[in-house]
């Protein structure tokens, strides 16, 4: 059975909502959200310089993300026990990675800025760093297996590289993983505080309930199985899933009050909505062991989500209020 992994698409739709030139970010939720379906407001800082400094994480989180998928691929054919033997019946190599010296140079500015965020900083500070250390295996990997190397050298090269990504690869996903746990802490207080400002602001309007919508629609999909954990706590998921589905009926309400408020968007909170409770159904039967449950209604969920993400972008283009 295929999964879509969690972390690729919230971290990349993180990075589309910090860049919406509003009065404060239009961050979404985190598994932190789920567990309430009202959530009490955290204070947080929305200034400028702290939106620059997210802005700055997410865009290398997004940017290295490459080199986990880089992995992924390595993985696909060699046994990471053994390492490689040039008897494997397919060898796909690994991926190049890009050029993120920009960003990396961007996180050690933005770790040093204020507002400080301590464990954030400290948890990107260490990304970056093990990060620095991996790519050039990887990319060093990747060109000897496109030049077909292990073809004259018997796989020498290979196994060599392998020691290297074997010490290398836990370390950079233990860092990663922290660093994107301690990014989605912050993240979520940001949500709040950003979705109280507008409120206050403008009232619970046509931009109001978009960022609502999202907020909830993230949450909800930061619980979604994947490869590695692929059994969802059922009572977490159920709270998150029904938290969506007030602010989706709220949306709604306000969508036949206000013809024409939102282009395009209109119908997509829903849609998630109900393939999200398809799922909830299977997943039910299943002890919440995806499995053994539909594949494809994952990517199709996947898919819609990573649709919405797009669509929410201009979705009060042509609202009046």
């Amino acid at each position: 059975m295929r999964f879509f992994t969690s972390r690729a698409f919230a971290v990349a739709a993180v990075s589309l909502f910090l860049q919406v030139p509003t009065i404060a970010p239009v961050l979404s939720g985190s598994p932190a959200l789920a567990q309430s379906t009202a959530a009490p407001q955290a204070e947080a800082d929305l200034s400028n310089e702290a939106i620059g400094k997210m802005n700055a994480y997410v865009e290398f989180l997004n940017r290295s993300l490459r080199a986990s998928e880089s992995l992924q691929r390595y993985d696909s054919w060699v046994d990471m026990n053994k390492g490689p033997t040039g008897k494997e019946k397919v060898i796909y190599g690994l991926y190049s990675l890009y050029d993120v010296r920009d960003e990396i140079a961007a996180v050690e500015d933005a770790a040093k800025a204020e507002p400080k965020m301590p464990e954030l900083d400290a948890a990107m500070v260490a990304y970056a760093e093990t990060y620095q250390k991996l790519a050039p295996v990887v990319e060093k990997a990747n060109k000897y297996y496109e030049r077909l190397d292990y073809k004259s050298d018997r796989m020498e090269g290979g196994k060599t590289f392998h020691k290297d990504i074997a010490a290398l690869a836990p370390t950079y996903e233990d860092h990663r993983k922290a660093a994107d746990l301690a990014l989605r802490t912050e993240k979520v207080k940001l949500d709040l505080a950003s979705l109280a400002a507008l409120e206050k602001a403008e009232g619970r309007k046509s931009r109001w309930h978009v960022r609502n919508i999202m907020i909830h629609a993230e949450a909800i999909m930061d619980l979604i199985p994947d490869n590695e954990k692929p059994v969802v706590d059922l009572a977490v998921f159920d709270r998150s899933l029904d938290a969506y589905a007030v602010a989706v009926r709220a949306f709604d309400d306000y969508a036949l009050e206000h013809p024409d408020s939102f282009h395009v968007f209109e119908s997509r909170p829903a849609s998630l909505l109900s393939k999200l409770r398809e799922l909830d159904e299977q997943l039910q039967k299943v002890k919440g062991d995806a499995r053994k449950a539909g594949g494809r209604d994952i990517e199709w969920i996947v898919s819609d989500y990573n649709t919405m993400v797009t669509t929410s972008q201009t979705a009060t283009t042509f609202a009046k209020d």
